[in-house]
């Protein structure tokens, strides 16, 4: 009956759909309502970073009225059906009150909670008031309560009216001191660090690892639509938490946080059954959740299609709704993505991907702007002129800082990071060449940075941790910061020249873990759009390679980039040879019949599309005597992309061809020994 919150399923400083207790038994209500209230009381052991001063005075009232609900409950057995009333709306008012203590105390949202201070004070005032307004219609005189309780209602009811919540003073102070530092960035002045720090002091914020969930919180918020002043207003205090967490906190508390967060994740996922993770309207795993006002939830592209054919109600209950609005669901979001990365399933790509990637070209606003400017030179200059620990830190920050930001890279790449970085890749100081590696990988899918990486002789230097990294993780950056440049033609010429660099992605695939093999397999992938590269791909022994992992692996993605590189291959008949030489045919066709991945079904379609034409007629016959193949073709007529369909219909039109035609004369051998060229 009490709606459960996780904090970040909604969108804060809002409330969900919270609907009247109608046709609920007077004791039941009773009970709920003082589990609600017992709830509301345990945020006092919580941290309030702000409305300190509210928020104990809404405890001392809420204490007082639990002490009356359970007296009630201890003297009537059977509440009377003129309860109900008040009940209600002491549940509805309750409700929300406890989702504004969630937020109140919600971990990596304080700077947000104090510059919306004000508007909280008000909202305790209206719940405190609302509070007032439920006993006000409850039927005290029917009750058999003692005069002490009943003169405790009255005092409750008397003090809701009369206690003015405001914003406590030290919250007023510290929003003037943030707005005027927020100014300062403006104008390309850097804050007095004393002031910053106190700022912080007063926010609770004293470690790396909590200035870090501040900036993820605003980052994620940047997503919802808000006012234009509330997107500056964001923008600007990202930009401040990124500073802040950058240039005051000498000490990074990664270690811990990621193995808590690991530890949480994992025990969130116990139990958690596939289906619930699915979209009620397409029954499709989903790739960005959104919560409309019932509470229910559904994949934004589906419920989007809902509304826009004229529907107004909640598809799952049939309820109409009082509002549109779309919420995006962040805990299930990350509850998706772990259970597809712990159960090899490849992550669909969310349908406001380019425009998250896109709202972030520039900064948000000129405080946002400015601040990240200056960070970006505090940074450049530890890198070029800080000791080794300085300078792995430096490395460390920016490869945070390049993440997700366009904008952020934009800066890192015009003040000349990556030659510096580039010189680290030579470190061999704690995890300083893991992430100067894991920074340029960022700083790769930045269009410029590409051109200044080689300039620099980058590529060398990045084959080098490739081949000979300290760490497992540095060189499967490295073969993903390959992947990037490889975008560029001539890249892909310079990289395919390099004696290393193709034998030293083969080499990661067999002995890397499974992050290893998939930024391998993509950068190969893409390094075979240059043509010059297709023989030394297959002098480094990829296809049996290759082919082993279709049977061994166990997640779907790496049997995808497996059937991508095949299928390039084979598009060449000395590709086609090596593949058939192998045996592949009967695992190639197991593997459309049993795919769930339609993108790898369409790879496996095109690979075998490829072999019956570079592979000659005794390919075809084989095919042909295969009664499995022509349901899987059939099938991805109608269920396959529309260019796998094509290529299916292509290989249906072959076999039949060639069925029509064996009828009449003997078949023709077989592989072309003129074109074949030895692969080990």
């Amino acid at each position: 009956m009490i709606r459960k919150s996780n904090g970040s399923s909604r969108r804060i400083l809002t409330y969900p759909a919270i609907h009247p207790c109608d046709s609920i038994s007077p004791a039941t209500l009773l009970s709920s309502l003082i589990d609600l209230v017992q709830d509301i009381c345990s945020y006092k052991s919580k941290f309030f970073s702000v409305n300190k001063i509210n928020a104990r005075e809404t405890f001392r009232q809420i204490t007082n009225l639990l002490l009356f609900l359970q007296e009630i409950r201890n003297t009537t057995s059977d509440p009377p059906a003129t309860f109900v009333l008040s009940f209600s709306e002491l549940h509805l008012t309750f409700q929300k009150l406890r989702f504004l203590l969630e937020d109140c105390t919600r971990d990596g949202a304080r700077a947000w909670m104090l510059v919306n201070s004000e508007w909280v004070a008000n909202q305790f005032q209206i719940l405190i008031r609302g509070m007032a307004t439920g006993l006000d219609v409850f039927p005290l005189s029917t009750v058999d309560v003692s005069n002490e309780a009943k003169e405790l209602v009255d005092l409750i009811i008397r003090q809701a009216r009369k206690t003015t919540f405001q914003s406590d003073p030290e919250d007023k102070k510290a929003v003037k001191v943030l707005m005027r530092m927020l100014n300062q960035f403006e104008e390309g002045t850097q804050p007095d660090p004393v002031e910053v720090k106190r700022i912080l002091e007063h926010l609770g914020i004293h470690k790396w690892s909590n200035c870090n969930k501040e900036v993820k919180f605003l980052d994620s918020e940047t997503e919802i639509e808000f006012s234009d002043r509330e997107s500056e207003l964001l923008s600007s205090l990202m930009g401040f938490m990124s500073y802040c967490r950058c240039v005051i906190f000498d000490f990074i508390d990664t270690e811990t946080q990621h193995l808590n967060r690991s530890c949480n994740c994992n025990e969130a996922l116990k139990g958690i059954n596939g289906d619930d993770l699915k979209c009620p309207i397409s029954l499709e795993l989903m790739s960005d959740p959104v919560t409309l006002s019932t509470g229910h939830t559904y994949d934004r592209c589906s419920i989007l299609k809902w509304l826009n054919s004229g529907h107004a109600t909640c598809p799952k209950t049939g309820e109409k709704l009082t509002s549109t609005e779309l919420v995006p669901n962040l805990v299930l979001k990350a509850m998706i993505q772990q259970f597809c990365a712990g159960n090899g399933i490849a992550v669909v790509a969310s349908s406001r991907k380019n425009r998250d990637i896109t709202r972030t070209i520039k900064a948000g606003s000129l405080a946002g702007e400015e601040a990240v400017k200056m960070l970006v030179g505090f940074l450049v200059n530890k890198l070029v002129n800080g000791d080794s620990e300085e300078m792995n830190k430096a490395a460390f920050e920016i490869r945070v800082l390049t993440k997700t930001s366009i904008f952020n890279r934009s800066c890192l790449v015009e003040s000349d990071s990556i030659p510096p970085l580039l010189k680290l890749l030579f470190s061999k100081v704690d995890n300083t060449q893991e992430n100067s590696m894991a920074a340029l990988l960022n700083l790769s899918k930045h269009t410029k940075s590409k051109g200044v990486i080689v300039e620099n002789q980058g590529l060398d230097t990045i084959v080098h941790v490739l081949r000979r990294g300290l760490k497992i993780e540095a060189q499967q950056h490295a073969a993903a910061t390959l992947f990037y440049l490889a975008s560029i033609e001539e890249n892909r010429v310079l990289i395919g020249e390099n004696p290393e660099a193709i034998p030293g992605l083969i080499e990661l695939i067999k002995k890397g873990n499974n992050h290893c093999k998939r930024n391998a397999l993509v950068a190969i992938f893409g390094l075979l759009t240059h043509s010059g590269n297709h023989w030394t791909v297959l002098a480094a022994g990829a296809v049996p390679l290759l082919l082993n992992l279709l049977k061994d692996a166990e997640r779907e993605d790496l049997v995808t980039d497996s059937l991508a590189v095949l299928a390039t291959l084979a598009e060449r008949i000395d590709g086609a040879v090596a593949i058939l030489r192998r045996g592949a045919l009967p695992l190639l066709v197991g593997i459309l019949s049993t795919s769930t991945s339609r993108t790898g079904k369409e790879y496996c379609v095109s690979l075998l599309l490829a072999l019956c034409v570079n592979g000659g007629e005794d390919v075809v016959a084989r095919l042909v005597k295969n009664p499995s193949l022509m349901r899987s073709l059939y099938s991805q007529l109608s269920e396959g992309t529309t260019r796998g369909s094509k290529k299916a219909s292509s290989i249906i039109w072959i076999l039949h061809d060639f069925h029509e035609k064996s009828s009449s004369a003997p078949v023709t051998p077989v592989l072309p020994r003129e074109r074949f060229v030895h692969v080990s």
